[in-house]
Parts: structure tokens; sequence; C-alpha cells
């Protein structure tokens, strides 16, 4: 029986500047082997060069064997990639526009299989809520909104919670207007890991940084840290 993994970061990591590669080596570890196998899918930020330059420098200090999808050039056999992997990173960006890609090329089903075969999901902001039923996105330029993502974890997610000063009004709106029951909230420089889908533990990379579950209880909001 496979553990299942799923990383999920609030922001912050080796997009925003290499650092001492904490969250890398925490997702890293999970593979109990010699130079994992890892894979960036970039395609919310448009399949940016700097970024995917930033995956290499930072998963080869970690003795990684490093590879990409790109999705704006000549895309390869999916499956044959990504069933090959010990770990899927996906970047930050729009994710409505990722998971329409995604669906065209049916990656979506092939992310799921690789989750059920105990490959290691992870991903940044986009890259950490696409796992969820929904999730809250600023995929539109007008506002924040709540969009429907992979569905392989439970529940909704929100990344950027002490970051963008607009989240949390948002995430208590939208619960205190049941449009959703609760909400994981990822701080910066934090990450959820979420373990066989049951078991969710907070990883604080950054200085004291939190995920926390928003719910209504007794017709009151409450903050609860996870």
């Amino acid at each position: 029986m496979h553990s299942k993994n799923i990383v999920a970061i609030g922001g912050g990591g080796f997009g925003r500047s290499l650092g001492s590669l904490e969250i890398e080596k925490y997702i890293t570890s999970l593979i109990k082997k010699k130079r994992p196998k890892i894979c960036f899918i970039p395609t919310a930020s448009g399949d940016s060069s700097l970024y995917k330059l930033n995956f290499y420098k930072a998963f080869s200090k970690l003795d990684c064997i490093t590879s990409h999808i790109d999705f704006f050039s000549r895309t390869e056999n999916l499956e044959e990639k990504v069933l090959n992997q010990d770990i899927i990173y996906v970047g930050g960006g729009n994710t409505k526009s990722m998971l329409a890609v995604w669906k065209e090329w049916n990656l979506n089903e092939i992310l799921r299989n690789a989750y059920e075969k105990g490959i290691v999901m992870s991903g940044v902001s986009a890259g950490a809520i696409c796992w969820f039923e929904k999730g809250i996105s600023d995929s539109y330029a007008e506002e924040l909104a709540i969009i429907d993502c992979l569905g392989i974890v439970k529940g909704n997610a929100c990344p950027h919670f002490d970051e963008e000063k607009e989240r949390e009004p948002y995430v208590n709106d939208v619960i205190n207007r049941e449009l959703i029951k609760s909400c994981i909230c990822i701080e910066g420089n934090c990450a959820l890991h979420v373990k066989n889908n049951i078991d969710y533990s907070s990883i604080d990379f950054g200085n004291g940084k939190k995920c926390y579950r928003v719910f209504k209880e007794n017709n009151i909001l409450k903050k609860k840290i996870l």
C-alpha cells in the first residue's frame, strides 16, 4: 500500500529566492532514496523560462534528477513522463488557465493516477490549491474567486493567507455567505502536508508561519490552527 502525499505551499520557496531550500528539502525527504526524480510543471506561469531555471538550480543542489513539462512548445508523452517520477512540483501563476490546459491534455487524470501510485504531489500557490476540490484564486484581475480544482484532496484551500491582505476578508465572506463550508488557509513560507488524505500537518519554513482551518460553528466564524 503506497503512502500518498501532497505538499501544498502557501507562498515562497525557490520561485522567490533559492535561500536555504527548507521546504524543498522537506519534499525530497519524503522519497527514501538517493537522487529522487522530480518533474516541474510550470504551466500556470506560461512555462516561464526563469522559473524553470530556478527549479533546476534548486533541485540540482539537492541532488535530484530534474526535468520539466512544457505545454507551450512541443509536449512529450505525458503519461510516460509523469508516472516515471518520484515527485511532481507544480509552479504558481494562473490556476484557471493551468487547469484548462491540463484538462485539454488529460494531465488531470494522469496526475490522479500518479498520486494513487504514491508519487509525491507538491507545488506552490496555484500548485498548492490545484489538488483540492476548490481553491481561492486570483486568476481573474478584478477579484478573488472560488474555482473548481482537481478534487484529489477533500476540501477547499487558499494560499498567501497572510501575504495578500484581501485573502482573509474574502475567505470570511464566502464562508459567512455559505458559498463554501470551510477553507484551509496557508500562509506564505508555510506548507500543508496531507498524508493519505486524512493526516494534515503544517510545515513552517519561515518564522512562525501557520495553516488554519476557517469554518463556521453555531453561526460564529472560527479560525483554528492546523
